[in-house]
């Protein structure tokens, strides 16, 4: 297959596109800055600049451009700019399908935080109702900007990611080293859900959509077994052999960080429904073999 995508250079574009090549699959990354390579195509995202022969000879585009959240402080420009970094590529490569002959189909970036902040012990599948909030938000228009690939009859799946993990790049690799010296501490209570996948688990997981012409609609890529906040902090202590017996109060966290804060707080207790159904089968489907994959 040929597949396009936006976003290549990213923590998981860039796993996502090594994987695709080993498997045999033609790669083209869109790229905004002048790049001589031959497996590249100039794109500006924000104006609508792309070349539609690269879209028209696709059988699938990826869209995983977007800006971090955990920036701190979110002020209104940095809202903008979260917003707009996945609206805006988002709609310029659902027009583009869209307005091929025979349109390819469209893999798009999501969010777990589809489903709100916190919605405590309640189990969220594909079917759950949406959150509300900023990054709920967020969600909404971003999955909303592929209207124009769905109104033109391409498939269309949207990847609804948890909390990625890796050793040397994403969350992980912020929190490895208080824990290496046995600083790691649990986030107030613990109690609440976090919700995870293993880079490698996410990448097959893509590699499934794109190459699976009766899938569409929305995916939750999450690992089948959610844990605590406790539960994660004591696995990644285990993992690094070290001890995990501090507490960083919520107050503490709130004065810190502000509103991301609740994003840290918040309980998201994801089930892959869609996934299972289409019969993926996990690697990693627990948190010690997710961490035992990410720290390999």
């Amino acid at each position: 297959m040929h597949v396009v995508i936006g976003g290549a250079s990213g923590f998981l574009g860039s796993a996502l596109t090594q994987h695709l090549r080993q498997g045999g699959h033609q790669v083209t990354r869109l790229v905004r800055s002048a790049d001589t390579s031959d497996d590249t195509s100039l794109w500006d995202p924000y104006t609508g600049r792309i070349d539609q022969i690269v879209i028209d000879r696709a059988d699938a585009v990826v869209n995983l451009s977007g800006a971090s959240v955990a920036r701190w402080p979110r002020t209104p420009q940095r809202r903008r700019e979260i917003l707009e970094s996945r609206t805006a590529p988002t709609s310029t490569l659902a027009k583009a399908v869209a307005a091929s002959p025979n349109p390819p189909a469209f893999i798009s970036a999501s969010g777990m935080s589809k489903y709100g902040v916190d919605r405590g012990d309640e189990v969220l599948t594909e079917s759950s109702t949406a959150g509300s909030g900023f990054l709920p938000e967020v969600i909404h228009a971003w999955e909303a900007a592929a209207a124009p690939a769905v109104d033109a009859g391409a498939r269309v799946c949207f990847m609804r990611t948890s909390l990625a993990l890796d050793g040397d790049e994403g969350l992980l690799r912020f929190m490895l080293p208080a824990w290496k010296l046995g600083v790691g501490a649990r986030l107030a209570s613990g109690r609440h859900y976090m919700s995870f996948i293993s880079r490698r688990d996410w990448v097959r997981a893509a590699e499934l959509l794109i190459e699976s012409p009766d899938l569409s609609g929305p995916f939750n890529f999450a690992a089948p077994t959610p844990v605590t906040n406790a539960e994660f902090t004591d696995a990644l202590g285990d993992a690094v052999h070290r001890p995990t017996f501090l507490v960083a109060p919520g107050f503490a966290l709130k004065a810190a960080l502000g509103s991301i804060a609740d994003d840290l707080l918040g309980s998201l207790r994801i089930f892959p429904s869609a996934l299972l159904d289409a019969g993926f089968t996990f690697e990693d489907p627990d948190i010690a073999s997710a961490l035992g994959s990410a720290l390999r």
